[in-house]
Protein backbone atom coordinates (compact mmCIF):
# COMPACT_ATOMS: atom_id res chain seq x y z
CA UNK A 1 0.00 0.00 0.00
CA UNK A 2 1.50 3.35 -1.01
CA UNK A 3 2.33 5.88 1.67
CA UNK A 4 1.57 9.56 1.35
CA UNK A 5 2.30 12.59 3.47
CA UNK A 6 -0.11 15.44 4.15
CA UNK A 7 0.01 18.60 6.17
CA UNK A 8 -3.09 19.43 8.19
CA UNK A 9 -3.85 22.07 10.80
CA UNK A 10 -3.28 21.04 14.43
CA UNK A 11 -6.96 21.62 15.26
CA UNK A 12 -8.01 19.11 12.59
CA UNK A 13 -5.44 16.59 13.81
CA UNK A 14 -6.71 17.00 17.38
CA UNK A 15 -10.27 16.35 16.20
CA UNK A 16 -9.11 13.28 14.30
CA UNK A 17 -7.18 11.95 17.29
CA UNK A 18 -10.33 12.22 19.43
CA UNK A 19 -11.74 9.37 17.31
CA UNK A 20 -8.63 7.18 17.36
CA UNK A 21 -7.42 4.69 19.95
CA UNK A 22 -8.93 2.42 22.56
CA UNK A 23 -11.88 4.72 23.24
CA UNK A 24 -12.32 5.82 19.62
CA UNK A 25 -13.95 4.47 16.53
CA UNK A 26 -10.67 3.87 14.68
CA UNK A 27 -7.61 1.83 15.60
CA UNK A 28 -5.16 4.37 14.22
CA UNK A 29 -4.90 7.57 12.20
CA UNK A 30 -4.41 5.71 8.94
CA UNK A 31 -7.69 3.82 9.37
CA UNK A 32 -9.50 7.05 10.19
CA UNK A 33 -8.06 8.87 7.19
CA UNK A 34 -8.82 5.99 4.79
CA UNK A 35 -12.42 5.87 6.04
CA UNK A 36 -12.74 9.64 5.63
CA UNK A 37 -11.40 9.52 2.08
CA UNK A 38 -13.78 6.69 1.17
CA UNK A 39 -16.74 8.60 2.61
CA UNK A 40 -15.76 11.78 0.79
CA UNK A 41 -15.41 9.93 -2.52
CA UNK A 42 -18.84 8.33 -2.01
CA UNK A 43 -20.34 11.77 -1.43
CA UNK A 44 -18.66 13.14 -4.56
CA UNK A 45 -19.97 10.18 -6.59
CA UNK A 46 -23.50 10.85 -5.30
CA UNK A 47 -23.23 14.51 -6.31
CA UNK A 48 -21.89 13.56 -9.74
CA UNK A 49 -24.74 11.06 -10.20
CA UNK A 50 -27.34 13.72 -9.39
CA UNK A 51 -25.79 15.98 -12.01
CA UNK A 52 -25.36 13.19 -14.59
CA UNK A 53 -21.58 13.55 -14.50
CA UNK A 54 -20.66 9.91 -13.89
CA UNK A 55 -18.76 8.19 -16.67
CA UNK A 56 -20.46 5.10 -18.00
CA UNK A 57 -18.57 2.01 -19.06
CA UNK A 58 -19.38 0.65 -22.51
Amino acid sequence: MPKISVEIPQELLDDLDAHVGDDGKYVNRSDAIRASIRKNLDILDEIDARHNRLETEE
